[in-house]
């Protein structure tokens, strides 16, 4: 029987496993799919040698989370880091672009420039300090509390309604918007507005980096460490109920609560149980990918140097968009985020091809195909767009939810950010990966620090394990 199982191969099953099997400790991971990543797999969803990102695509934490820095994961994925980490297209030919250099970024935001310089200059200075404070538990005194505190006014701030105050004109907000919107949640608010500043610093002081030859490969690096410790991974075995797994001293479980009652049936306590029901779950998305004959045409100057681009216009017309989906309704003129992973890396498609990765948020359970919507937001801002697409595949928020159990109603984040959220994940503890079950513990999304491909849930949740069952320490994780 193994020392360790590990339910689940999503960026943080794989990141608990590899930190349990680099302990010394047998590990075995079970694997519902025919392929493991979870959030990071790559396939050929249309034609053959085209290859698209089922779920994430572009990754600000590759090289800032304290999991995957201990990791190192530079030094065994190739990551391309365009020197424009995000974009907002606006009308007229205009565009926000958010490069590495802070400085040349706020040189092209206008009478904005130096507004937008204070604002994220002290983050992007501390992002160690910011990084840390943001992921793990919120419940414990932060490393640095005046890094701490300036974040805290500063997310505050930009998410209240006095986002607008040190702002005079359009670029610089919607640039802020832009990146605050991958929260999936209404605007302004306090969770997006901290998700925002925090990934709209990483762009500025390491990039948003694209792995070559597409998210997988980071599945494929975790899998490679843990394989050479030891370890062994199942795939195409589904794990229903806790009694199937062997009879492991730790388990730990990449799954939502929603799983985790279903896995463990009566044994949870009552009061354990009675909170995971009341756990709340966040709205969908709605996913599109394209096959283009060319490049995408945008309209303004410098945006194809953009690995994500952030569509949707103004501050206004965002939080328009994003409190709609809020309301339950679809929003005509969506949200659209867009990722170019083959203008950056040429094995992504054949020679005059390119694939196109996007997405909306939607109501939570919508069944509503959105291709139409996102292809007129994209002309909007790219005209002639729809003269490149050669194919495209969608999949529904509740296509998602089939795709992989833990998308409840197509929330890929597993829980929804708000205020209460960030707390309450999945339950309110000091300790919130530990279950009531002795030697159980989750390790998904639901939990601290959250949604993103940071290895941080299983780090954390590992961790502990190693603490209460095993007594060892965190091991060293480098490349050997």
């Amino acid at each position: 029987m193994p020392d360790v199982a590990v339910v689940g191969s999503g960026p943080n099953g794989l990141s608990a496993a590899a930190v349990m099997a680099r302990a010394g400790l047998s590990v075995e991971i079970f694997e519902a799919a025919p392929k493991i990543g979870g959030g990071t797999r790559t396939t050929e969803l249309m034609q053959p040698g085209h290859f698209h990102d089922v779920c994430s695509a572009v990754h600000p934490m590759a090289v800032a989370s304290p999991f995957f820095r201990a990791f190192d994961l530079p030094r065994r994925v190739e990551l391309i880091t365009p020197e424009v980490s995000f974009g907002s297209p606006l009308e007229g030919g205009r565009a926000a672009l958010a490069y590495k250099s802070l400085d040349r970024t706020a040189e092209g935001l206008g009478q904005d420039g130096p507004a937008y310089r204070r604002l994220m200059e002290p983050l992007v200075r501390n992002i160690n300090d910011v990084m840390d404070f943001t992921q793990n538990q919120l419940l414990r005194v932060p490393r640095n509390p005046l890094v701490a505190g300036i974040y805290g006014l500063r997310t505050l701030e930009q998410g209240s309604g006095l986002w607008n105050l040190r702002f005079r004109e359009e670029l610089a907000p919607a640039l802020i918007s832009g990146v605050a919107a991958h929260a999936i949640s209404h605007l302004p608010s306090l969770a997006a507005s901290g998700a925002g500043l925090m990934l709209g610093a990483l762009g500025h002081a390491g990039g948003w980096p694209i792995p070559r030859g597409g998210s997988a490969s980071i599945a494929a690096a975790l899998a490679d460490d843990i394989r050479a410790h030891g370890g062994v991974i199942h795939t195409e075995t589904s794990i229903d109920r806790l009694e199937q797994l062997p009879a492991a001293r730790a388990t730990l479980l990449d799954v939502a609560p929603r799983g985790l009652l279903e896995m463990a049936g009566d044994s949870l306590p009552g009061h354990y149980r009675r909170a995971l029901e009341r756990f709340r779950y966040g709205n969908g998305s709605c996913k599109v990918d394209f096959i283009l004959s060319g490049p995408v045409p945008w309209q303004a100057p410098g945006l194809s140097d953009a690995g994500t681009v952030h569509v949707g216009g103004t501050r206004a017309e965002l939080a328009r968009s994003e409190n709609e989906v809020a309301a339950g309704r679809h929003p005509e003129r969506p949200y659209v985020l867009v990722a170019q992973p083959s203008r950056f890396d040429p094995s992504r498609a054949p020679a005059g091809r390119h694939t196109l990765w996007t997405y909306c948020h939607v109501p939570s359970g919508s069944t509503k195909d959105m291709t139409s919507q996102i292809i007129e937001q994209l002309e909007r801002f790219a005209p002639g767009f729809r003269d490149l697409v050669v194919e495209s595949h969608v999949i529904t928020a509740a296509e998602l939810a089939e795709y992989n159990r833990n998308y409840i109603g197509g929330d890929f984040s597993a829980g929804i950010m708000d205020v209460r959220g960030l707390i309450q994940k999945p339950v309110v503890s000091p300790v919130p990966w530990r279950t009531p079950l002795l030697g159980v513990y989750l390790c998904s999304s639901s939990t601290p620090p959250g949604p993103g491909v940071t290895g941080m849930p299983g780090m954390h949740a590992a961790k502990y394990a190693l603490r209460d069952i095993f007594k060892l320490p965190v091991p060293d994780l480098a490349p050997a």
